[in-house]
Parts: structure tokens; sequence; C-alpha cells
């Protein structure tokens, strides 16, 4: 079996992130699988909406990261995996899972896997996208109004509780752990093009 690369590129909520996967995933097609640490959001069955939405989604503690680290090390070793399916609209997971299949170069993304040192060992390639708090706070908030239903106020509300206290407290602090820095995320084509070309030792 041929060696497997797994790349994690972490950073801020908003900070460019999903940009810079898809213009990765757009240069090398079907030799890349995202899985997004997003999608291991613990399920809360057990609480009502209203509870759910009052919830930290920021902190390390609001993820099934234990079953994300035994998805990519299945991955890594050639099998197929059922990661999880998490609709931001209802703060909860469904009971759907997605099939995804291993590939040459693997991403796992999100803001706080650098965080986790479990994932951290199973990563080859540690990236971390910087960019400007401000900015990162307009791009949430046109995201989260536009793809996940949520008002000013909430976005701006779960901002100042968890978003930014948890970024201070555990997002920048991992930025340590990375091997590269991506300032101002899918606006640098450049870094871009430089973690590109590092793949394609991979890839081929």
């Amino acid at each position: 079996m041929e060696e497997i690369c797994v790349v994690g590129i972490a950073g801020g909520s908003a900070s460019g992130k999903t940009t810079i996967v898809q213009k990765i995933k757009e240069f090398f097609g079907n030799d890349i699988v995202v899985i997004s640490h997003d999608s291991y959001y613990k399920a809360h069955d057990e609480l009502p909406y209203e509870e759910r939405c009052k919830l930290n989604y920021d902190h390390p503690d609001a993820f099934d990261t234990d079953r994300m680290v035994e998805d990519v090390k299945r991955l890594k070793s050639g099998r197929t995996v059922e990661i999880p399916v998490y609709d931001f609209s209802i703060y909860n997971r469904v009971h759907e899972t997605l099939r995804v299949e291993p590939k040459r170069v693997i991403i796992v993304e999100g803001i706080l896997i650098l965080d986790s040192l479990k994932l951290r060992e199973l990563m080859d390639i540690k990236v971390y996208v910087d960019t400007d708090a401000d900015e990162r706070l307009m791009r949430r908030l046109k995201r989260d109004m536009a793809q996940r239903a949520r008002s000013v106020e909430s976005v701006l509300s779960q901002y100042a509780q968890t978003v930014k206290p948890m970024h201070e407290q555990f997002v920048e602090p991992s930025k340590k752990y990375a091997d590269i820095i991506i300032p101002r995320g899918g606006e640098n084509q450049t870094g871009i093009n430089i973690l590109q070309e590092h793949l394609k030792l991979w890839v081929g």
C-alpha cells in the first residue's frame, strides 16, 4: 500500500481554512480527502434545542476527538470509515453518517486540531492559518447567517461569550505546533502554492 500523508490545517474560526482546503482539493482532485473536526461535535440528543444553543462549542471538550483520531488511523491504514454528520442549524448530529475512502493525502481541518496531541501525532504536516480577528468576525457573521441559519445577535453573542475567549485560550497557543503558517488565509496564494508544492512529493 502506498504511504498516506496526513495534513492538519488549523486556525481561528472563519480564518480561511475552508478556502485553502478547497484550493488544494481543486489542485489535486481525487488524490485528497478532507475530514472536518466540526463533523465530530458531540451529539446531545438528551438536551432540547434551547439548551443545545447555550453549550460552548469552541472548547476542546465539545468534540469527540477520540473518534476522529481512530478514524484517521483507519484511513492511514487504508480502511474506509463512516464519519458523523453534524447539522449546525439544530446544534446536533443527525443519524446519517458519511462514508469516506482513504486517499494519498488526508486533510484534517478544524480550529482545535493542533491542540490535540493525539491528532498532532498522526500528522505529517501541520498548518496554521493566521488571520486578523476583525476579519474573522466579519467572515463568521456572513457565513453563519447565510449557511447556518443564525441571527446577527446570536453570532455576536456566541463570539463574545465563547469564540473569542476560547480562541485566546486554546486556538492561538496551538500555532506554536505548526510547521507552516499561512497569514491572511485564502487570500495568500503564495502560501497556498508552497503547501501545494510540498504535497506534490506525496501525491506524485
